[in-house]
């Protein structure tokens, strides 16, 4: 679980950004140096009565790309020259500004690649230096996907949620939809500590198999005692082990599509409310809130939205439970809500 203490802290990470590919900004510098080029012909073919070629006054067509071409790569063989004071002006004035930005077209590519790597370092010092109360999920696979999915259809911006996975391809392709990503193993320290897990408000572990989710798990609890931690596993019998290594929620993938299935022969609506239920930002809505103090003293059944559960003193009470009896201040409710036509919540009428 162990990490060097020496390692770049920067190693690994990714911060989501939309930059050109090098093909595309090798052909704007070409097309931007070949417009420079054509214009200053432009300017010396219209005054080319005054320029000399030699011993010979004036220049013709060709004459006129070859002194172009020279002057803006600043060669300079100095066997054409402006022999008007006009000309010479328009050397001054066009000519030399267009040869100077000619050259920083050309020298362009190199500066790019130069600042490039300064550029990433500026953005990864800035980033690690804002962010906080963050959600990590440790696995990009289809849990982690769809995980990322549900944080941002409730409200959790693109910038609070950090992708940690091994596989560089699955970090590219959450760096393509805005995510900052870590590439590297969730289950080592130094890879957590990269993805600032100190300071996340939550950590969701979606690695694929049951041994991985156990070794995350004991590795940012260790880390950092009081983040929540939600994980999945995928054999029922390692739930508990789960829960033994520090995980606060633990969700059985293949018990509950197990269930799922079973339902779906006798009473397929239900399967569809219960996938409703848990995509969010359309439809029903489940969702936890705390009550609000227009709510104390009133009964679960008294509230416009639908309470599923009440959570006092640690302990999680169904709806019906008589202990309920009317809200406390402190009661952290589960509550299923719709969004109606418009995406917008709507609660239920009274």
């Amino acid at each position: 679980m162990g990490g060097h203490a020496d390692e770049d802290p920067h190693t690994g990470v990714q911060i989501a950004h939309v930059e050109q590919s090098p093909v595309r900004q090798v052909w704007q510098r070409v097309v931007l140096a070949a417009f420079f080029l054509a214009l200053t012909v432009l300017i010396v073919w219209l005054d080319r009565d005054s320029y000399r070629d030699g011993d010979e006054v004036g220049i013709d067509l060709l004459d006129a790309v070859y002194y172009s071409t020279v002057t803006l790569s600043t060669t300079g063989y100095g066997d054409i020259t402006p022999i008007t004071e006009g000309a010479r002006l328009v050397n001054i004035l066009f000519i030399t500004p267009l040869r100077v930005m000619f050259l920083i077209v050309l020298i362009g590519t190199t500066l790019e690649a130069l600042t490039t790597r300064s550029r990433e370092e500026f953005r990864i010092r800035r980033w690690r230096s804002h962010v906080r109360q963050h959600v990590i999920v440790c696995g990009y696979g289809t849990k982690g996907r769809s995980a990322v999915r549900s944080l941002r259809a409730t409200g959790t911006p693109l910038e609070d949620i950090v992708v940690v996975d091994a596989d560089q391809r699955a970090v590219d392709e959450a760096n393509s939809i805005g995510l900052t990503g870590i590439v590297g193993d969730a289950g080592r320290t130094d890879v957590l500590r990269r993805a600032h897990v100190e300071r996340a408000r939550a950590v969701i572990v979606a690695a694929n198999r049951d041994d991985a989710s156990v070794l995350i798990t004991l590795t940012v609890r260790q880390l950092n005692p009081s983040v929540p931690i939600t994980t999945s596993v995928r054999e029922e019998e390692n739930a508990q082990l789960l829960r033994q290594s520090g995980a606060d929620t633990v969700i059985t993938t293949s018990a509950t599509s197990g269930r799922l299935l079973g339902l779906s022969t006798d009473s397929p609506r239900v399967v569809s409310v219960v996938e409703d239920l848990l995509t969010g930002g359309q439809g029903l809505d489940i969702s936890q809130r705390t009550v609000n103090s227009g709510e104390v003293g009133l009964g679960p059944r008294d509230l416009r939205d639908i309470v599923l559960s009440v959570t006092r003193g640690g302990r999680t009470l169904r709806y019906d439970d008589p202990l309920i009896g009317t809200l406390q201040s402190e009661d952290v409710l589960v509550v299923v809500r719709s969004h109606g036509p418009t995406g917008r919540a709507f609660a239920r009428a009274e």
